[in-house]
């Protein structure tokens, strides 16, 4: 868009950003070209983890928390990072586990539902049936 002489006004209304962000952008583009805007790996620490070690554990938690000796096949941040321990022999913390978790794997909190065993899914329909409404309608 610059090399088309759009203005950064114009620019900035189009990409829905700010006018000086489309400026500090020119200007990189002014001194370096197109190039110079392409996008530079991240800076800072490295992870602890290659990409190898972050397979092994997705391939490790994938067989569910019972197969690696947990009473539950429920997943907390803290059996996580055992396993990947064992698995990688890095220690995480707990932040760690869970940037692993939500970034490197793609994977989203899960929280199981809560439900009485007593629970008759039958007879809840037939109360929302016709009960809500008669209480509903009694406003």
């Amino acid at each position: 868009m610059f090399g088309q002489g759009r203005t950064s006004t114009e620019i900035a209304r189009i990409l829905e950003v700010s006018d000086e962000s489309v400026r500090r952008w020119r200007r990189v583009w002014e001194e370096g070209g197109a190039d110079a805007l392409r996008r530079r790996p991240a800076t800072g620490r490295p992870p602890k983890l290659d990409d190898t070690q972050v397979e092994q554990v997705r391939t490790a938690l994938e067989r569910g928390a019972q197969a690696h000796g947990f009473e539950a096949d429920l997943w907390t941040l803290e059996r996580v990072g055992l396993v990947a321990e064992r698995m990688t022999g890095v220690s995480l913390s707990r932040a760690s586990v869970w940037r692993l978790l939500t970034g490197r794997l793609g994977w989203s909190l899960q929280r199981p539902e809560r439900r009485a065993v007593e629970r008759d899914e039958s007879e809840i329909a037939r109360w929302i049936a016709h009960e809500w409404p008669r209480i509903k309608k009694g406003r």
